[in-house]
């Protein structure tokens, strides 16, 4: 059995910066693909960033763009968001996503996006940004 499990989320004021990690537990396998995703009161989920294996193939929202950074230890099986400049707007729950499933090279970047590229998820973790 896998387990995710999201931390480092809190309360932070506009321009405040926080670090949340992904951790991945249970039965030993690659994780192709480790992403983040956010869910805002009354919205879907949507898309915030993801990086592969080899850290060769990053993506991000456009509008994190710049303020965020994905990156991941495959040592401890961690995933890190590193989160700068942080806005309202970036009040969500947040979300960790892992593909265990193999993946061509050619796919990576076009499955980033897509919840249902994913085999895993955590529970989510907070993070709320006041003006």
């Amino acid at each position: 059995q896998v387990h995710v499990v999201e931390s480092g989320g809190g309360s932070v004021k506009t321009g405040g910066s926080l670090r949340l990690t992904c951790a991945v537990s249970g039965r030993t396998f690659s994780a192709y693909i480790m992403g983040w995703f956010r869910q805002a009161p009354g919205k879907e989920r949507e898309f915030v960033a993801a990086i592969s294996w080899s850290a060769n193939h990053v993506k991000y929202l456009d509008s994190v763009k710049g303020r965020f950074t994905i990156s991941r230890d495959n040592d401890k099986n961690t995933a890190y968001l590193q989160m700068n400049s942080l806005k309202p707007e970036d009040t969500a729950a947040y979300f960790c996503a892992v593909r265990e499933r193999v993946i061509t090279p050619a796919h990576i970047v076009g499955s980033m996006g897509l919840e249902r590229e994913y085999d895993y998820w955590g529970q989510g973790t907070q993070v709320t940004v006041s003006s």
